[in-house]
């Protein structure tokens, strides 16, 4: 009986410092999947700035799909952009936030609520 309380307490504690070790690892570690992704799509719209002089409507979707986004998809961020030229992308995982978010101004991943509101 003792044996098995302490394998049981020992399991606990166990995961606990787990999750606390995982939570507190940057999000360069945790989410590098999401930001290669992102990191692409970032290149495909600024070379698109670069040669239209401007940046993709958010519901051309045609564009968009082109640039490496897709319409509801989870796995892909979102975009947004406003009227001074930035732009953001933002992986809505459903959670109701914060974000993993990228946007033009900081330039940086971070995890954060959106600055740019979708209109």
């Amino acid at each position: 009986m003792k044996k098995a309380l302490i394998i049981t307490i020992s399991v606990i504690v166990l995961i606990i410092v787990s999750f606390t070790i995982y939570w507190n690892l940057p999000i360069e570690i945790t989410r590098k999947s999401d930001i290669k992704t992102g990191n692409e799509i970032i290149v495909n719209i600024e070379n698109y700035r670069k040669n239209s002089y401007k940046l993709p409507e958010e519901n051309d979707w045609q564009t968009l799909e082109q640039l490496g986004l897709q319409k509801d998809n989870h796995s892909k961020p979102v975009y947004s952009k406003n009227e001074n030229g930035n732009y953001e992308l933002v992986f809505d995982d459903g959670l109701g936030g914060p974000y993993l978010l990228w946007n033009s101004i900081d330039k940086k991943w971070t995890i954060d609520l959106p600055k740019i509101v979708s209109k």
